[in-house]
């Protein structure tokens, strides 16, 4: 569908075939956290840094849209839990896909955790959004992690489960933990047919940080889906610098880091 192909462009760099994504929806789930007080100036910030596409809940559309300055992919976020439940792993839909269509919305997010309490129903929301979005020419960006008593989240068995159900559902792009290991990662990404992005994970040092995308990225990744890694820094805008020339331009995280301002 030519729809779903333009608005893919609006998310992955059409010459690289990679991107670099924020989510900020996290403010649902945790509140007032730093780094997401100022939604505006945030949205401002990673958009100068070059980042393609932000992830928001519907009701903060509107603070991403400033009238000004570098444009930037949108994707809105349809799954909600808060950290008060006694199972923030209890992802429900709390947007639809005909609303992101009138937000405007690049693209739509859905989040399933295997392996948790609900995850049934988790999948039959999936199936439910897969539909909406074929019918809207929408892309979906699965965000799949292995969650649960007794699973590890970062075995490559884990991931490559999870990245298998995402792409048998139908999803365009997909986000999942990275194994830490280029090697299990690329045997991951080398069996899939959509493009797979790495999440940013807990907030970690700047070299650190780089290097495990620089390695999923030289693995066959598609890129990085980066939340806290980013919008927490000190300078949001130069880190976010630094991630695009890590994905896109294929430099070492030193010289990156060196070269960001």
């Amino acid at each position: 569908m030519i729809g779903k192909e333009i608005r893919i462009e609006r998310i992955i760099d059409r010459n690289t075939g990679r991107a670099v994504i924020v989510p900020m929806d996290h403010g649902f789930t945790l509140g007032q956290i730093e780094g997401l007080m100022d939604m505006t100036r945030v949205i401002s910030d990673v958009s100068e840094g070059g980042a393609n596409a932000i992830v928001l809940h519907k009701g903060i559309v509107k603070r991403g849209h400033r009238r000004k300055g570098r444009d930037i992919g949108l994707i809105v976020h349809l799954s909600g839990s808060t950290s008060l439940n006694p199972d923030p792993n209890d992802k429900v839909l709390v947007c639809t896909v005909e609303e992101a269509v009138a937000l405007g919305a690049d693209g739509v997010s859905i989040h399933i955790n295997l392996g948790a309490p609900n995850e049934s129903k988790m999948l039959e929301d999936a199936a439910a959004v897969v539909r909406d979005c074929k019918r809207w020419g929408m892309p979906l960006l699965v965000m799949i992690y292995p969650r649960g008593k007794g699973i590890d989240s970062y075995s490559p068995q884990s991931v490559g489960h999870c990245v298998r159900v995402a792409e048998e559902l139908g999803a365009d792009l997909i986000k999942t933990n990275y194994t830490g290991d280029p090697v299990s990662f690329a045997r991951i990404v080398k069996a899939c047919s959509v493009p797979v992005f790495i999440a940013g994970g807990e907030k970690a040092g700047d070299l650190e940080t780089l290097a495990a995308i620089r390695d999923s990225v030289n693995a066959g990744g598609a890129g990085v889906c980066v939340g806290r890694n980013a919008f927490q820094r000190e300078n949001t805008t130069a880190f976010v610098r630094a991630l695009c020339h890590v994905v896109h331009d294929g430099w070492d995280p030193e010289r990156a880091l060196s070269e960001r301002s």
